[in-house]
């Protein structure tokens, strides 16, 4: 299938260094780091500020929207495992897709991943806004005039906190990846022990009747729930990212995402357990720093309410780097193939960091957080990154057969039954975003096909290196 400029596993690899340091990255992240780096990417928003907007969705039954939603998560966990031991690349689902499906498809999922990254970035960036309010409210009395504190669409002028954590993170990024792995692991062991706490501080106060309607809006509002649930486990993919700088990816890559997806479905549902248990979803729902205001009415005290907000957004910061990081990889990997402007590929020789392309990320991702309402653009987010899930288990599949005697670390169990069901239950979550939002992803992709005709299609490394070939092979033809 030339046309499809599909790209060898075997080629991928070797253009990123192989299993050794390569492409000017270093292989400093053990299984540890990359667990904590999953956790940091998963675990923040999705429970500190998401929770609320689920619940008001779903009532107490958000507990099944987060298992519905973990379910979809843990059939492509399943294809990413495999993937990623078998690729170990910086470049996640845009180079499983080159691998099993070609170029064009390819870019039109890095494409949907800079929609799923720049959006929950933003969006992570957002609320890690309300929760420094919280925060300096609960120490201080004080809270930020909310001029600074959002966005025109939310009756401020601009979001400054949104714009901090994001610069924060980039000059993190920037200085190495060892000291962002640090950095990461000591927040997700932070927010870990922190929402512990405030599950032993809401089963204290747990109540029945709080459980009681379990569903109030039906089958309807549980599906509204895994729709809105499944934002918060946007991010497990990241770890894929780190292919390039871990130190045995084959073997770290597949255990860190099942344990990390394991991990944080456990947090979710027992963190949504004690906070409808102590005080009802009628509390919960729709309110923002939920879980603060939870402890609060709990102990009676501010003080544990403010040890909730710092968790939060210590939580939160890390989901920022983490998402970020996994960000300048993935246009890394699509600048080394020619499909974006090659300075996100240059790499400091210094701090072995791509330093430029992790600046204009964080200059793009601030924008958005400083300045925009992106609840109409979340349902986006979740579509996009819904197809891309369905895109990596279709790719099982297709490099299955294409390629069954690539070196596989992990495989997928039950194929290709879990592949399939894969696809299914992000069809499922598709259709439930509504058609406003697939007239919205019809267009992002029409866009997305746009840009790639014009810039990356002819911009492609395979492409020109399949014409040096072909034109080599003609003279030797004709010099014969």
């Amino acid at each position: 299938m030339p046309a499809l400029r599909i790209k060898s596993p075997e080629l991928l690899v070797a253009e990123s260094g192989a299993d050794l340091e390569g492409h000017g990255l270093k292989r400093t992240m053990g299984l540890f780091q990359l667990i904590c780096f999953g956790v940091g990417a998963i675990v923040g928003t999705g429970i500190f500020v998401g929770l609320s907007d689920s619940v008001a969705q779903a009532g107490p039954a958000v507990v099944v929207s987060f298992v519905l939603a973990a379910i979809t998560c843990v059939f492509t966990a399943f294809a990413f495992a495999e993937l990623g031991g078998a690729i170990p690349v910086s470049g996640s689902s845009y180079s499983f897709a080159y691998a099993g499906l070609g170029e064009r498809t390819a870019f039109l999922v890095g494409w949907c991943l800079l929609l799923e990254y720049g959006v929950s970035v933003s969006a992570v960036a957002v609320g890690w806004s309300q929760y420094v309010n919280e925060l300096l409210d609960s120490l201080t009395g004080l809270e930020l005039p909310a001029a600074l504190s959002a966005g025109p669409g939310d009756g401020g002028v601009i979001n400054l906190p949104a714009v901090v954590v994001i610069a924060l993170a980039s000059v993190l990024l920037v200085r190495g990846v060892r000291e962002s792995a640090r950095a990461t692991a000591a927040m997700a062991v932070l927010k870990l022990a922190i929402l512990v706490v405030f599950c032993a501080i809401g089963f204290s106060a747990f109540k029945d009747g709080n459980l009681t309607p379990f569903s109030p809006a039906g089958l309807g509002g549980i599906g509204a729930g895994t729709t809105a649930a499944f934002f918060s486990y946007i991010g497990f993919d990241a770890i894929t990212t780190a292919g390039e700088e871990a130190r045995n990816p084959r073997r770290d890559i597949p255990i860190a995402i099942l344990v990390c997806l394991g991990l944080a479905t456990l947090l979710y549902c027992a963190v949504a357990l004690a906070a409808i248990g102590a005080i009802g979803g009628d509390q919960v729902g729709g309110r923002p720093a939920a879980l603060s205001y939870v402890v609060n009415e709990v102990t009676g005290s501010t003080a544990g309410g403010a040890v909730i907000a710092f968790g939060a957004v210590v939580a939160i910061a890390s989901v920022v780097l983490a998402v970020m990081y996994g960000q300048t990889r993935i246009l890394m990997s699509m600048a080394r193939d020619g499909l974006v402007p090659r300075v996100f590929e240059r790499v400091s020789p210094k701090t072995s960091t791509p330093v430029i392309g992790t600046l204009l990320v964080a200059l793009v991702f601030a924008v958005p957080a400083a300045f925009a309402s992106l609840d109409a653009v979340v349902n986006l987010c979740t579509i996009g990154t819904l197809a891309i899930m369905a895109v990596v288990n279709v790719t099982v599949i297709a490099l299955r057969r294409r390629e069954p005697g690539l070196t596989r670390s992990f495989r997928v169990p039950l194929y290709p039954v879990i592949p399939v069901l894969g696809v299914g239950f992000c069809l499922y979550l598709m259709y439930e975003t509504g058609w406003t939002t697939w007239i919205q992803f019809a267009a992002f992709l029409a866009a997305g096909c746009l840009v790639y005709a014009l810039y990356g299609r002819r911009n492609s490394r395979l492409a020109k290196s399949a014409a040096a070939t072909r034109t080599d092979a003609e003279a030797v033809s004709q010099a014969v």
